[in-house]
């Protein structure tokens, strides 16, 4: 079965048939389904911090039997590449399609001169199988954890709620604002201390890189809730917290992702704090969210104490994998 490169620019059918092979090859995974503006936002949109290909393996009938996005780093990282979503429909699978299509993948990684690429599934399954038959071993586990909004106890939460002498709350909807790109790339940097791949370097962020970041999200059909803290002696930005939900409010989940506090403002439960607070605005603004969901390295007992406490429970577990080309 041949395959050929999706025109990020022209093929939309090419980019709506991968769309379904993935949703149709990750149907039995729990937690929410990703929506076709994010996958596309995510998977098929070229940025200034990162390349990006599509392949798909089309049939006689015109269905994309399989395919795989190639995710390609340009301002740090530069020796690695990502290959995720590579999937195969469910209908199509044993005959091979699935090797073919990473044996692709690492010519193209290889082209782009990269030598260690990366990609991640469910612990267990077909894809940690596909996996491992594959060479690849993995370097990461991340858990995770969802918490039912619906049976959440609220009083415990808003009694749990820290005091942090000396810091101060700011939030807002939407992308953050040009007045606060600043701040915002100052507290991203704070995501370096998160477990990673061993082979995976800092990430640079500077103001350009997050106002891009900020652009893409109402294009990726999602709003987002943030709260930070500062320090009240010099206004300087201390800790960070995101919440996302769809824009079009068509589904109950919502998805807790970065939280961080730099390093010189630890020890005051500013993560905590700002956590709580987020979740607490969230759940009065967007009363019909039902659960979210969020991820955490295996390895980062402290976050992962945090979320047990709020009545996060435990989901399902994924490994990054790695391979050295």
């Amino acid at each position: 079965m041949s395959i050929q490169p999706i025109d990020l620019d022209r093929d939309e059918d090419l980019v709506t048939g991968l769309y379904d092979a993935y949703v149709a090859a990750s149907a039995h995974e729990p937690g929410p389904r990703i929506a076709l503006p994010r996958f596309r936002q995510t998977f098929c949109v070229e940025r200034p911090d990162q390349g990006v290909e599509l392949w798909a393996a089309p049939t006689e009938d015109g269905v994309i039997a399989g395919g795989y996005a190639l995710g390609l780093p340009r301002l740090d990282n530069v020796h690695a590449a990502a290959v995720y979503p590579l999937v195969v429909r469910p209908e199509r699978r044993g005959r091979g399609l699935g090797a073919e299509l990473l044996e692709h993948a690492v010519g193209r990684v290889r082209a782009h001169g990269r030598r260690l690429l990366l990609t991640e599934t469910p612990v267990t399954g077909v894809g940690a199988r596909f996996a491992r038959a594959h060479d690849m071993t993995p370097s990461l586990t991340e858990a995770r954890r969802t918490l039912d909004l619906r049976t959440a106890d609220w009083a415990a939460l808003e009694a749990m709620v820290p005091r942090a002498e000396g810091y101060s709350l700011e939030r807002w909807v939407g992308p953050t604002p040009p007045e606060l790109l600043a701040d915002h790339a100052t507290l991203l940097g704070g995501m370096n201390d998160a477990p990673r791949d061993a082979g995976v370097e800092d990430s640079a962020y500077t103001v350009e890189r997050v106002r891009e970041r900020e652009r893409s999200i109402p294009a990726s059909g999602q709003t987002c809730y943030t709260t930070i803290a500062r320090r009240d002696a010099d206004g300087a930005p201390a800790a960070f917290t995101r919440i996302f939900l769809r824009a079009d409010r068509s589904d109950g989940w919502a998805g807790q992702v970065d939280t961080m506090v730099l390093r010189e403002h630890r020890g005051h439960r500013l993560g905590l704090l700002v956590k709580l607070a987020n979740l607490l605005w969230l759940r009065e603004r967007e009363p019909h969210l039902e659960r979210v969901i969020t991820w955490n390295a295996v390895t980062n007992a402290h976050m992962l104490a945090i979320n047990e406490a709020l009545g996060y429970r435990l989901l399902d577990e994924w490994h990054t994998w790695r391979l050295e080309l």
